[in-house]
């Protein structure tokens, strides 16, 4: 049972949403996301480069072991390409470690944090027993994914800039059109461009509007909007005490 892929556990071996094994995991997220920041906070920049490195290589490992275990028990197909959002996010973190930039670090914050956040939130693999490696790498994959921007973001290492929403999108079209090819050709569902695969937000845009694909324009613009306000609301309390010290100081 430890071994063996989604598609083949019979039924009544899963977890439920939001149940103990869940909120589990949820309270392990945050937990390591938060002593992972208290730890980086208190690095130097050297150090800090190591942690972010470390952290980037432990997504790759992960990853890499998963698609070793999928392949040795007979489960390794086409579906395994890095064409879906969380597979996307590991190439993009894969490419930072080689060499950073302000378009892929932002894409990473708006549009990585959320899909991983959604994820995490909405299992797609509730059929599979807390005793099984794809449901354990499941959880924690997407853990990375989400730990990898938040400590570079919220230590200030990393500033997203509003400006690089339009490039942001641009990048995320440029993965969909060969996504959207290859679901095509090989009957896949890189990025559920194709169907909502059972994912919950998905299926009710697609019981109101008739296709789940209105998910993407309508929840898109709405996600990084509410990805800016932590932002925002940063930039107004230091801008209050920077106003404050300067009275104080006049």
């Amino acid at each position: 049972m430890f071994f063996i892929p989604k598609n083949e556990i019979p039924e009544g071996f899963g977890f439920s949403l939001f149940g103990t094994t869940h909120l589990l995991w949820l309270l392990f997220f945050v937990l390591l996301c938060t002593v992972s920041l208290i730890v980086y906070k208190k690095l130097n920049s050297k150090h800090r480069n190591i942690m972010r490195i470390g952290i980037a290589v432990t997504v790759i490992t992960l990853e890499t072991v998963k698609n070793i275990v999928a392949f040795a028990v007979g489960s390794f197909g086409i579906g395994h390409l890095p064409f879906h959002l969380c597979g996307i996010n590991v190439m993009l973190i894969t490419f930072c470690i080689f060499k950073r930039t302000k378009t892929v670090e932002n894409f990473l914050y708006y549009i990585g944090i959320p899909g991983a956040m959604l994820a995490l939130l909405t299992p797609d693999w509730t059929s599979l027993p807390c005793l099984n490696y794809f449901h354990m790498h499941s959880f924690l994959i997407h853990m990375f994914l989400v730990l990898y921007p938040f400590v570079l973001v919220a230590s200030g290492d990393v500033k997203p800039d509003f400006k690089s929403m339009p490039k942001c999108i641009l990048l995320l079209v440029g993965f969909a059109i060969p996504a959207l090819i290859l679901n095509i050709i090989f009957d896949q569902n890189f990025m559920f461009l194709m169907n909502t695969s059972g994912v919950g937000f998905l299926q009710l845009f697609k019981d109101i509007f008739g296709a789940h694909q209105w998910a993407f324009p309508i929840l898109l613009p709405i996600i990084m909007f509410i990805m800016s306000l932590p932002l925002l609301i940063a930039n107004k309390i230091k801008k209050a005490k920077e106003s404050k010290k300067e009275l104080i100081n006049a």
